[in-house]
């Protein structure tokens, strides 16, 4: 069955973009070292917790995300060939993506992103890291191009080899046609023992994307961060050992490190940005070019 078999409420069955991180704060309400302006169990704080539109988003997202549709979304989106624009006209092209429903702010996207850099500036943390935090969501203007919300956010995971059961709703993995795939569905699939992350292929999503889009820019802690910080099955649950190379498990501190200040970051008080245009301005100019191809 193609996607295009469904209609745009199927295809895109969340009310925002942000409701897949909901359901991981349910999972990993870990919030005490970053989340100082609200109680943790305030967070993502809805009168139904367990939402039919997060398992929709999730049986749309595993039944689809396939081996052959990573391969052709790599083709499509990583020559960067749809749009090219100066960094700051980026983020208000990422704000398009503006939603009211969220219950934890009403900010726009860049506001949030400044609320996770500053977040990373406060403790003191290097610069680079800062402006990973600055952009680590710009891989969603993929919704702006057209692309369901299966394919831009949720939880990652390898693709071309087994799924751990560690994985959100393991259940609809059953759906995706690799699950019967010889080629697929063996624990090491397409890929060798131990061959490194960077060899794997990953669900399609924001992630991948943002950091092919600046793997010339940041260092390798940061790429690290942008590529693999919504791989839970990984950095949570401790899954897909025998894929991983003595440098991945360097990296993962660094992961680790990144994670909570993206969850637990939002603030219902809006960033000064006359206070902070001055050290912003300076720190793109210091890593980044002056446009950013998309």
């Amino acid at each position: 069955m193609s996607e295009q078999q469904f209609t745009p409420q199927e295809i895109n069955p969340l009310a925002t973009l942000d409701h897949w991180e909901d359901a991981v704060l349910e999972r990993y309400p870990d919030a005490d070292a970053i989340a100082t302006a609200k109680d943790k169990e305030e967070y993502r704080n809805y009168d139904d917790p367990v939402r039919n539109s997060v398992r929709e988003f999730y049986r749309l997202n595993h039944t689809f995300q396939t081996y052959e549709f990573v391969k052709q979304k790599q083709k499509e989106y990583l020559s960067f060939d749809k749009k090219e624009m100066p960094v700051w006209d980026a983020f208000q092209f990422l704000n398009q993506l503006v939603d009211d429903s969220d219950p934890d702010t009403d900010l726009d996207q860049f506001q949030h992103l400044l609320q996770t850099s500053e977040a990373i500036r406060r403790d003191g943390h290097p610069d680079w890291m800062v402006l990973t935090g600055l952009m680590h969501d710009m891989g969603k203007v993929l919704c702006l191009f057209g692309e369901p919300q299966w394919a831009v956010v949720g939880d990652t995971f390898p693709v071309g080899c087994a799924y751990s059961d560690k994985i959100v709703y393991p259940e609809f993995f059953k759906n995706n046609p690799d699950y019967n795939d010889p080629r697929y569905n063996t624990k090491y699939g397409v890929y060798e023992p131990n061959c490194g992350l960077r060899k794997v292929d990953m669900s399609w999503g924001h992630d991948e994307y943002i950091y092919h889009m600046m793997k010339d820019y940041l260092p390798e802690p940061g790429l690290y961060m942008l590529r693999y910080h919504s791989f839970y099955a990984w950095h949570r649950e401790g899954e897909y050992d025998h894929l991983l190379d003595d440098h991945d498990r360097e990296m993962l501190k660094w992961v680790k490190l990144f994670n909570p200040y993206d969850l637990y970051s939002k603030n219902p008080e809006p960033p000064d940005w006359n206070k902070l245009k001055g050290y912003y301005t300076e720190l793109i100019e210091k890593y980044l070019p002056k446009t950013l191809k998309f």
